[in-house]
């Protein structure tokens, strides 16, 4: 395992060098105090992972089940990732796109190739991905497809979650995410996940394009009803709106596929992509599509100072790498369907429902047995992490670098939970 020895540095007039490292209280307090309240963290204070296995301060293991909200698909510290990044920060780290760099070409081909797109625009977070596909659908709505200007809608699906900026939270359904932060930016239409008729009557001549998530991951791993994506490709052809698939959390082979569009042979006319892009180690997303849709893109219409960073593309690429051997892909069916048929046991029995996609899974913990939140803090007792995504739901995606070990040991401790 790497060191789990402290860090040391200055933070306001405390040092991490005196805190007590074995003292979980005393970081937690530190956190507490001067870290904004904008999560509800287990009380566990993580210091060194490798692999799917992490370590807290006082030297205890834990099996990840969350990894970073699939951001660690590859497990932490990944060996191949760490030394590409290791010697790309020796090297070359930020030019900004003022210069070019000998690193974001080779990326935007190898994310391309990977896509079957033939061009991609590179930022950091998630939510500036989808930002960036809306301002794309936008602006090609009204020089393309010829939406009158200022009038271009967007639809987006009930129970989404694609950010938290202030635009995407304006078209949320999380009462939480969207509370006091009005006025909300218009444009945005929602309809129910998975019904095709309300996106059919939803669409209209100032509709620009569709954005859903191939499956719903903070709803609760929310698969949509089979041939559901490939009427929502046919409807957007008849009715010439973009289709945007938010990969983010789905895509990379967490579901068994590169893509979680490839379930259903799918391709939408944006990817959006980010989290596992940068293997955990570094913020790297993009969005791909074809040159007609990003041709709308001109120098100055948009940018990041971070985005095609040298060191970003050098990981994405290493990234893109692994992913095109298939192995990962074929762990994630492998463990999935581990996963699936030892929690698929316990419906009637504490589970009122499991679904799964690959190596990730939703939970409905049954009313009866306990609460989402209680559950995450049992598993935390017996050394898994997990964290529930909405009142009784887990969401589980353990990283694909898990071993059949230890996707048992996740099994069995929930059937121990489940039964005591």
């Amino acid at each position: 395992m790497p060191s789990m020895t402290g860090t040391t540095g200055t933070t306001g007039t405390h040092t991490a060098s005196s805190l007590p490292v074995s003292d979980t209280e005393a970081h937690i307090e530190l956190n507490e105090s001067y870290a904004a309240h904008n999560y509800h963290p287990l009380r566990v204070v993580l210091s060194a992972g490798e692999g799917a296995w992490v370590s807290d301060v006082e030297g205890r293991r834990y099996l990840d089940c969350l990894s970073g909200y699939s951001a660690l698909n590859f497990g932490h510290s990944h060996p191949r990732l760490v030394a590409r990044a290791q010697e790309q920060l020796g090297r070359l780290t930020l030019t900004s796109r003022a210069y070019y760099n000998d690193q974001l070409g080779p990326f935007a081909r190898d994310l391309a190739q990977l896509t079957g797109k033939e061009m991609i625009l590179p930022m950091n977070s998630g939510a500036e991905a989808v930002e960036t596909a809306i301002k794309v659908a936008r602006k090609w709505g009204y020089l393309v497809k010829g939406v009158p200007e200022n009038q271009a809608t967007i639809v987006a699906m009930e129970g989404n979650f694609h950010g938290r900026t202030t635009t995407i939270v304006s078209f949320s359904t999380d009462s939480v995410a969207t509370a006091h932060y009005a006025p909300y930016t218009p444009g945005f239409r929602l309809v129910p996940y998975g019904d095709l008729a309300a996106l059919d009557a939803a669409i209209d001549e100032s509709t620009v394009a569709v954005l859903l998530e191939p499956i719903q991951g903070e709803a609760g791993v929310i698969i949509p009803p089979e041939g559901y994506l490939q009427q929502v490709r046919a409807l957007c052809n008849s009715e010439g709106v973009l289709m945007i698939a938010d990969e983010v959390q789905s895509g990379l082979a967490r579901t068994g596929r590169t893509f979680a569009c490839d379930h259903e042979e799918v391709v939408p006319d944006v990817y959006v992509l980010g989290k596992a892009l940068g293997g955990g180690l570094y913020p790297v997303s993009a969005i791909a599509a074809d040159g007609d849709v990003l041709a709308v893109i001109t120098p100055g219409s948009h940018g990041s100072t971070f985005g095609g960073n040298p060191l970003a593309a050098a990981i994405g690429r290493e990234v893109i790498a692994m992913l095109h051997t298939g192995e990962l892909q074929e762990r994630a069916v492998t463990l999935g369907d581990q996963l699936a048929a030892g929690l698929g046991a316990l419906v009637g029995q504490g589970v009122d429902a499991v679904r799964a996609r690959g190596l990730w899974a939703g939970v409905d913990i049954s009313p009866q047995l306990s609460t989402g939140r209680h559950v995450c803090e049992q598993l935390l007792e017996h050394g898994i992490l997990a964290k529930e995504a909405h009142g009784q739901t887990l969401r589980l995606a353990p990283p694909l670098v898990a071993s059949q070990e230890d996707i048992e040991l996740l099994v069995t401790t929930f059937h121990t939970i489940c039964s005591g």
